[in-house]
């Protein structure tokens, strides 16, 4: 018997048998009785709409993944995977450990290593960003095998509806292809808000550029202190390239103020510059090539400028819902700044749902869409019922020295259960690893906001310091099932790591006492 001749006979048995001398093709369940293209057709090729569209192929539906990026002010555009692959935590985080890296190079020096010319040690640009672009086009590619693997149709076009069941897919070369869905699942993210002012659309880049930036950026000025501008400038300032960020209220808005001071004060100490409740006016481009920036103090109404290599806008994002024609849909739940209300991800049209960035009051986060995506899909197709739980995801900023949190942050505890009825416990702290090299440890710091009452539930962990991410994915975990301080307390820790120090935690702010550590090991 040849190979192929088992093949075929394992291959009939795993068949299911009709009973009537033959076996049953298996054919991909449907869902919608043959009246429509598609069982579901996702609009958006980033994380939440693929893990939306794979796991419902797992589920038998037969599905469609419209994808297409519109190229920045600047001319940048991506492949396959959404801002997270292409232009967002990827290239961010290899941008961040590069920047590591160069630190650790000096901090060699300390461990004995014998490192020449110090002074000679810098970042090629180019270099950098090649290794960057060449892992983020196979993943890509991945990605756009996995779809083919898995019988999911990539249709690479701009979609809106046509009607509560149609989608258009409007193509490269302008072409339009039509396609009948039962489902539709609304998963375009946003992009890069620009302000209104003289040259920010001409001459700026923003984080859609930047990884790929054809050039070394030199001396940049970044626009905005949220996560997005506060790592930018944190990795370019480690990588060579002096950094200035303008804010214009409070840096990292909706996190804990506390230890966004400490996040900033470390910046400052590495070199980048400040400038506080300052606003952009303009920016002119120069003979030279470089870039006038324009700011005004919005206290002191005092206005500066000064001349950069490179101007990054970082004020913020907004949803692609407008291009989607949501009338056509009936689609009505918006929000005021465009994105889409759907507490359970489903729109006031029973059909149409929405995942990831697009959603109002949602985390802007990966593993967030990729969760909710998937939990959608089974709801849809497989007879689930469990919904999204958008309460304690944790979540970090990698700057320099990076901070990772999950639940409530100090003032939002505050806000809900007041002052009186919570307990704050924190500590200062000093890596093992940080001696040798005598490295600053100023900031490095870790709190636990907990509710006062035995056994005094953890609300939030908040964590200042190396490989931030790490530590708190971790005690996610512990936080989402309910941890107590009697607990955290009672756990015995890993000696001598960073993440130990959460289970060492004993002094409150309400006590006064001195939150610094005696030594290593009390």
């Amino acid at each position: 018997m040849t190979i192929f001749n088992k093949f075929v006979r394992i291959r009939n048995f795993m068949r299911p048998y009709n009973g009537a001398g033959s076996f049953v093709v298996l054919a991909k369940r449907t869902f919608s009785n043959g009246a429509f293209d598609y069982d579901l057709v996702v609009i958006g090729g980033g994380s939440g709409g693929l893990a939306c569209a794979k796991e419902a192929v797992n589920q038998g539906a037969r599905v469609a993944v419209l994808d297409y990026v519109t190229p920045s002010p600047q001319g940048t555009k991506w492949g396959l995977g959404g801002t997270c692959v292409n232009v967002g935590c990827i290239p961010k985080k290899l941008m961040h450990q590069a920047a590591i890296l160069g630190e650790s190079i000096h901090e060699a020096v300390a461990y004995g290593w014998q490192v020449p010319a110090l002074d000679q040690i810098k970042i090629n640009w180019t270099a950098l960003t090649e290794s960057v672009q060449n892992h983020i086009k196979s993943v890509n590619w991945v990605t756009r095998v996995d779809l083919r693997d898995k019988k999911i149709d990539y249709i690479n076009g701009l979609g809106e509806f046509k009607d509560p069941h149609t989608v258009v897919a409007t193509m490269k070369n302008g072409s339009k292809k039509e396609l009948t869905a039962k489902n539709v699942v609304i998963a375009v993210g946003g992009r890069p808000h620009y302000p209104d002012i003289p040259g920010a659309v001409e001459y700026c880049i923003s984080s859609d550029d930047i990884f790929s930036l054809g050039h070394p950026p030199g001396k940049t000025l970044v626009i905005g202190a949220g996560y997005i501008g506060l790592e930018c400038a944190g990795f370019l300032n480690s990588l060579g390239f002096p950094a200035t960020v303008l804010i214009r209220s409070v840096p990292l808005r909706g996190f804990d103020q506390q230890m966004a001071s400490m996040v900033t004060n470390e910046m400052e100490m590495k070199g980048v510059q400040f400038h506080h409740k300052c606003i952009p006016v303009s920016v002119e481009k120069l003979e030279t090539g470089q870039l006038k920036a324009k700011w005004l103090n919005t206290e002191t109404q005092k206005e500066s400028e000064d001349v950069f290599d490179t101007v990054l806008m970082a004020t913020g994002r907004y949803a692609l819902t407008k291009q989607l024609n949501l009338d056509a849909a009936g689609v009505s739940t918006l929000s005021t700044n465009g994105k889409i209300v759907a507490d359970t991800e489903q729109t006031n049209i029973p059909h149409v749902y929405a995942v990831g960035d697009v959603l109002e009051g949602r985390p802007e986060l990966t593993p967030v869409a990729i969760h909710a995506g998937k939990l959608l899909a089974k709801r849809m197709f497989a007879g689930g019922n469990q919904q999204m739980d958008y309460e304690n995801v944790a979540t970090t900023i990698f700057t320099p020295l990076e901070y990772g949190c999950v639940g409530l942050s100090e003032e939002t505890a505050v806000q809900r259960f007041g002052a009186d009825n919570l307990e704050i416990y924190h500590a200062y702290y000093k890596p093992t690893e940080f001696f040798i090299p005598q490295r600053n440890i100023r900031n490095c710091y870790l709190k636990a906001v907990a509710l006062r009452e035995a056994p005094q539930r953890i609300l939030g962990l908040h964590f200042v310091g190396p490989v931030a991410g790490e530590v708190i994915q971790g005690f996610a975990a512990a936080v989402k099932c309910g941890i107590t301080m009697e607990q955290l307390m009672n756990t015995v820790g890993i000696h001598p790591t960073v993440a130990e120090e959460f289970t060492r935690l004993n002094i409150t702010k309400r006590s006064g006492k001195d939150p610094n550590p005696a030594s290593c090991c009390s």
